[in-house]
């Protein structure tokens, strides 16, 4: 019997599910009939104040009476994709199911720990917006473009393509442009809310730049498996960028979450993360505005850097996709029976409604996939956004070292101009297995194979 089982039976999550887990340690070991634990829990949920006396039943008793009433007594359904999924980020999942704002939820195969809501969760709310399932940063963005170079010469342009990425763009925290980058997204309204007026300089001196963590810009191979927008099937360089709206939509993240926390000092300490803000109110008119302003900022960096590598090489582009994650949209969706509009987050997952095209990568050493949604209700028209970490980042600066690693992407082909430990490709899960658990989600209609990756440099925090 573990967390989600309490949840299921009502069980008031912190001091109360932590009693609970000590109560079922101490009748086993007592001696008690296994079989009968689900009884025993259930009378003691029944009655608590019949068993505050009891030896070994009297703590959960009193943190049952002692605790708020769960925002939901069940949590709301929900489907999830792939198998042995890391237990916390199922715990993640349950526990915001319980809120009373939410209405429908969904689990993505690459789901790993985050905050509030886990990487990979989808959750649908009505006419709420909570910053922490939108993420801290904003809109974060998939972005490829396929080149008129030829396959053939991607090998004899690799020093070429190295200079190109590090003169375009930049990467690490609080990277900016001396030389400042322009785009129409500085035209855009930035008094939409205190701080995106405050950080409209800030964000202008980053326009154009990659950031840190799990961004990352790259040169590789593009198989099209048939006709994508055009382009004939078979083999392209092609340009592949990962990064979002920087310090800005972190700060955006930050002010808006701690006050969302502020409306709600009654949530147990497990959901605080996952605070609301009511679209009725000017608190939740002001983040959506500033939300879809970052959307807007994060699509202009990539815009930028895509346009500036292409002129840098002099070539042509001949498709473009991209698509994003860590964003809250308006939808129609069936809930209970129902059509209604709901307010659907993904959290590192990404857009597949019905011939939606999207772009799923795996590591620098693994596929991606550019895929077309199935428009699969059950998920809310949503799939991974990517392969999904199997470590922590700092378990994995404990775990490898750069000369085995170094060899391996030899191995697979890879050049790498810069990254941290804790993004080689061990640390990620297999993108084929994680593609097999949502064949019901997306087609396949391209392979994106990485060559030559630069990615902030080792010891930068990450800010993905």
């Amino acid at each position: 019997m573990n967390t989600k089982d309490f949840i299921r039976f009502g069980v008031p999550l912190g001091e109360a599910t932590r009693r609970a887990t000590d109560f079922i340690s101490k009748f086993i070991l007592s001696g008690g009939d296994k079989t009968r634990l689900e009884e025993e829990l259930k009378a003691v949920l029944a009655t608590p104040s019949a068993f505050v006396a009891d030896e070994l039943r009297g703590e959960l008793a009193k943190a049952l009476l002692n605790a708020p009433p769960p925002p939901r007594q069940e949590p709301i359904k929900y489907r999830q994709w792939g198998e042995g999924l890391e237990h916390e980020a199922v715990m993640q999942m349950e526990k915001a199911c319980l809120l009373p704002v939410a209405v429908a939820g969904a689990l993505m195969p690459d789901a790993h720990v985050g905050y509030g809501l886990p990487i990979g969760g989808v959750l649908a709310t009505e006419n709420a917006v909570i910053p922490y399932a939108v993420g801290v940063d904003i809109a974060c963005r998939m972005k490829m473009t396929v080149l008129d170079i030829p396959a053939r010469e991607l090998e004899r342009y690799q020093d070429r393509l190295t200079r190109a990425i590090e003169a375009e763009t930049r990467f690490g925290i609080g990277a900016s442009f001396k030389h400042r980058r322009q785009h129409e997204v500085l035209d855009a309204d930035w008094d939409v809310c205190p701080v995106t007026r405050q950080n409209k300089d800030r964000a202008w001196s980053q326009l154009g730049t990659s950031g840190s963590g799990n961004h990352f810009v790259e040169f590789g191979l593009f198989t099209a498996h048939g006709n994508v927008r055009g382009l004939e099937p078979g083999t392209y360089v092609a340009l592949l960028s990962h990064s979002g709206s920087r310090g800005t939509g972190a700060a955006v993240c930050d002010y808006y979450s701690k006050l969302a926390f502020s409306q709600f000092e009654d949530l147990p300490s497990e959901l605080k993360r996952l605070a609301w803000l009511s679209l009725d109110s000017q608190e939740g008119q002001e983040y959506w505005a500033a939300m879809e302003l970052m959307g807007r900022y994060a699509a202009a960096n990539h815009a930028l850097i895509h346009q500036h590598l292409a002129a840098n090489l002099g070539a042509e582009v001949l498709l473009d996709v991209e698509n994003h994650h860590n964003f809250a949209w308006k939808e129609r969706h069936l809930i209970n029976g129902v059509e209604k509009e709901v307010i659907v987050h993904r959290k590192g997952a990404t857009p597949a409604g019905q011939g939606v095209l999207g772009i799923i990568p795996g590591s620098m050493a693994s596929p991606g996939f550019v895929v077309s949604g199935k428009g699969n209700a059950e998920s809310l028209n949503s799939a991974s956004h990517g392969a999904g970490r199997v470590m922590s980042r700092t378990q994995a600066t404990k775990t490898f070292e750069w000369k085995k690693v170094n060899a391996f992407l030899r191995d697979k082909g890879v050049t790498l101009i810069s990254a941290g430990l804790d993004e080689v490709p061990m640390v990620y899960k297999n993108i084929h297995e994680v593609m097999a658990a949502q064949h019901d989600l997306v087609t396949i209609l391209g392979q994106f194979d990485p060559k030559r990756v630069k990615m902030a440099p080792h010891g930068e925090r990450a800010e993905d």
